[in-house]
């Protein structure tokens, strides 16, 4: 049987880092991130209602939005599917030497590109709050791959 319209794309994986104001960060997993305009460049970004990234975005205008590896692949669990409500990730992510800092924010080592974004606009977008968003800076960091969701599939970590 085939799988839904939406579902037979292969969407890159993302994650933002966030800031709230009191200088505390959180990461986030996510897949519905996509450039809407060529000039000025933007983007269009949703967020799942009641995360931490969430709270941090409509706190704080700016985020980066990081272009995951293929190789990043295990990290999904800790930034997707924990809360930054109950548990912190960049303290995880500095212990095992996986961050650097980029524009005043932490940034994964190994991710393939960061997108620092301002936000200009933002809607209901039923279990998500879609943000549009100016590209203020970007930076490739590293070749490879793309993780996708294709690759989550293979190892199990999403059903769609």
């Amino acid at each position: 049987m085939p799988k839904r319209p939406w579902n037979r794309v292969n969407l890159p994986v993302y994650s933002i880092s966030s800031k709230d104001g009191k200088g505390n960060f959180n990461m986030h997993i996510i897949t519905y991130a996509n450039q809407i305009s060529m000039n000025p460049k933007r983007f269009v970004c949703g967020i799942y209602e009641g995360t931490k990234t969430l709270e941090n975005v409509v706190g704080h205008k700016e985020f980066v939005l990081q272009l995951l590896s293929e190789k990043q692949y295990r990290l999904v669990d800790l930034l997707g599917k924990k809360s930054g409500h109950q548990f912190n990730k960049i303290e995880r992510l500095e212990k095992r030497k996986l961050i650097t800092e980029w524009n005043g924010f932490p940034v994964l080592k190994d991710a393939l590109a960061v997108i620092l974004l301002s936000t200009i606009s933002s809607f209901p977008g039923g279990d998500h709050t879609g943000f549009l968003c100016n590209v203020v800076q970007y930076k490739n960091l590293n070749e490879g791959d793309p993780l996708t969701l294709d690759t989550l599939r293979a190892h199990k970590l999403i059903r769609i």
